[in-house]
Parts: C-alpha cells; structure tokens; sequence
C-alpha cells in the first residue's frame, strides 16, 4: 500500500469521501514535510552520537578524523533530501506541474547535498594526513582544493542540467559560449590552481618551508598553501599571503633543504686595507711563531707576506673550529678562505664554509662568533681592515 492510499483510506473513515478529497495532496505534503524533517533530527540526534561512540570504541583513529562531526552534519542534510524524493511520486501523481518542480529543485539539492558531502571527507583526509604529518611531503592541500574545484563544477553542471531539463553537454557548450567571461572572473582562482599543480609537482614547496619571497616581503615558514593564497608567517610574526603565481612567475628562496641537509652556508667578507699588506719581517714572524698563528707548514721563504699567513690561519681556525662541517665528514663542502677582485673599499677577503648550525639565532651567534676572532686577530698580521673616513677623522685632517 502507498502512502497516498493510506492516507486516502484514513481520511475517508474519517470523513466523507467529498470531504476527504481535497484533504489527501495537503495531507500528504505535510506528512512528507515532517517524515523529511524528522529524518534530520533522527541523524543529528540518534546517528551522529551513535556514530560518535562506534569511532571512540575502535583502536583507529582514521574513523574519528573521517567521520567527524562536519561529516555527520553533511550526511544530515543529505537524508531529508533523499526521503524527500522518495515520497514525492506518492504526494503528487495529481498534480504534475507541482511535483516536476519541486522534484527538480530536490534533485539539485541532492547534488549540492552529494558534493559538499564528499567535500567535507576529503577534507578530513587530508586533516588526518597532515595531523599525521604525512601529507606535508606531497602538499595535500593544493590537491584537496584541486579535487574539490573539479567537483563544484561538476556539481554544477548537473544541477542546471536538472533543473533546466537539459543534457549536461548542452550545460558545459554554454559554459565554453561564456569562457571569456568565465576567465575574466575565475583568472586568479584558474592562476592559482595552475600554479599549485606546478608546485606540488615539482616539490617546490610545502607546509612547514623557510621561504624567502622579497617581491611579497615574505621571510619565514609557510602556515597553509590554498589554490589562491600561500600564508607565511614571518620571523617578526607578521603574516604574509602571497598569490602562488607570485611564486612561479618570479623567484623565491627556498631553505628547507638546507635544513634537512643540516649545512648552512657561510658566505661573508672582509675588506683588507691594501696599504697594510707587506713582508713579515723575522722578529715578526717568530712573534706570530711563539702566539701559534703561524706554523712551519706555513712557511715559505720567499712568501712571507702578511696576508698570505692570515689567509692559512683562518683556513685552519675554520678547519679546526667545531661547528664548522670538515671535508672529511661531507666531501660535498668546501671550507676556503680567498681574495675577491680588489675593490675601491679595499680588499674582499672571504670566508666560505659550512656548518652544522641551521636554526636562525644559534647561526647568527655562531657568525658573529667567528667574525669577531677575525677582527680582533688581523692586527696581529700587521694588517688593516678597510674603513670609511668619519666625520671625526675628517675633523682632526682640518685641525691638524
């Protein structure tokens, strides 16, 4: 028996079969009406929390991160939709014009129902990849926003198929008609997706990376990589969102490898006063003998110049120091001390190592560490590192 004899039957042992009659389609719509709103607070009361307390007895927790309370939420929206077009045959085999409407419009809902359903699962995939950080390799997140572009325009090209009566084919030629416009519109979000891809595809960057960006003022770790913004946050704490395009279309610097290499380059240069670049004389050298600046494997006759041994005793200061990496450890680094090409401000003399320090403080300590040894040892060579006159300097020239 259908629901539209029983309510027929019921109302005619109530009523006359005159009065009954234009009672049965409002009957009927009401009883759906509320078998549909029902079916909603039947999930939200009963099969959320039941489904809440199976998740919590299980030894995973892959069920708890999946089937969430979002995920219940959308699930509650979808069931009143599918009573719905279940019991609308019976409430209108009477009036065709209302139930081809309405059946349309609760098709389409279907569809919205289907989409954010799925939507919100994949998202809570993704959410228990990341929380167990197992998705920030593969960027995940550029991939859920792809995944979940593509369904929204399929959700919505069967949706005005439905409820325009048309093939989805006809639906998608009248999108391709209005693409320019479309472009026009969707240019960042089409920019962004594209740029996302080229991302992911590449490793090129991934939640958790230390980021140089100047063209965005960029400088610290990315918080969330979506398919139209990138979110870092920067050393002074200030949050910075950047168009992923910006990222391909221009150049960024990228230190996470770095840090999962633990070697940080050390690249910087002092510049030597050409004027206080001259022979040692004997009682020079002994002097820097007796201090151990100078050793015998240092010494050559007819090179005894200044900066020559400066050079070999940063190079052995840098060799022995215990941060810094040794070829030994890792024949991919280089620890060199040498001359740049002379300069007006004097000559570049330049430290390139690398060491085991990559957090940002600890490594600034570590350079102002060595730095300061090499301008407090330099004089001991006889030399002089080059600098600007000041206003003071210029003042004595003029009393002098």
């Amino acid at each position: 028996m259908t629901l539209r004899n029983w309510i027929t039957d019921l109302l005619n042992s109530l009523l006359s079969p005159e009065a009954a009659a234009p009672l049965i389609s409002p009957t009927l719509l009401v009883l759906v009406a509320i078998i549909s709103v029902a079916s909603y607070f039947l999930c939200v009361r009963i099969v959320t929390p039941l489904t809440e307390f199976l998740t919590k007895k299980t030894e995973t927790e892959w069920d708890d991160d999946i089937l969430n309370e979002n995920a219940m939420k959308a699930f509650s929206q979808l069931a009143p939709a599918l009573i719905l077009a279940w019991l609308l045959p019976q409430a209108f085999s009477n009036h065709q014009w209302g139930f081809v409407a309405i059946e349309r419009v609760t098709k389409a809902y279907i569809v919205y129902a289907v989409v954010n359903l799925i939507c919100v699962l994949i998202s809570n995939t993704v959410d228990g990849f990341e929380k167990r950080d197992k998705g920030a390799e593969h960027n995940l997140t550029v991939i859920e926003g792809a995944i979940k572009l593509l369904l929204v325009l399929i959700g919505v090209i069967i949706g005005l198929s439905i409820l325009f009566d048309k093939e989805p084919g006809m639906v998608l030629t009248g999108f391709g008609a209005s693409a320019a416009v479309l472009m026009l519109v969707f240019q960042d979000t089409i920019k962004g997706f594209v740029a996302g891809v080229q991302l992911t595809l590449n490793n090129m960057l991934k939640k958790g990376d230390w980021i140089v960006c100047d063209k965005a003022g960029a400088n610290g770790a990315v918080q969330s990589i979506k398919l139209t913004t990138v979110k870092v946050q920067n050393w002074d704490n200030s949050i910075v969102t950047i168009h992923p395009y910006t990222l391909i279309s221009d150049s960024f610097r990228n230190y996470q490898n770095m840090r999962d290499m633990g070697a940080r380059r050390v690249c910087r240069s002092i510049y030597v006063d050409f004027d206080s670049i001259r022979f040692l004389s004997r009682q020079e050298i002994d002097r820097l003998k007796e201090r151990g600046l100078i050793t015998e494997e240092d010494r050559e006759e007819r090179n005894e110049v200044n900066l020559t041994h400066f050079r070999k005793y940063l190079t052995r200061y840098l060799t022995e120091h215990p941060d810094v990496i040794k070829v030994h450890e890792d024949p991919s680094v280089i620890v060199m001390v040498r001359q740049l090409q002379p300069t007006p401000q004097g000559l570049p003399v330049e430290l390139y190592f690398f060491t085991h320090i990559t957090s940002w403080l600890p490594f600034e300590q570590l350079q102002a560490d060595i730095f300061d040894h090499v301008y407090a040892c330099i004089r001991e060579f006889g030399l002089r590192i080059y600098q600007a006159p000041s206003g003071r300097d210029l003042r004595s020239i003029s009393t002098d």
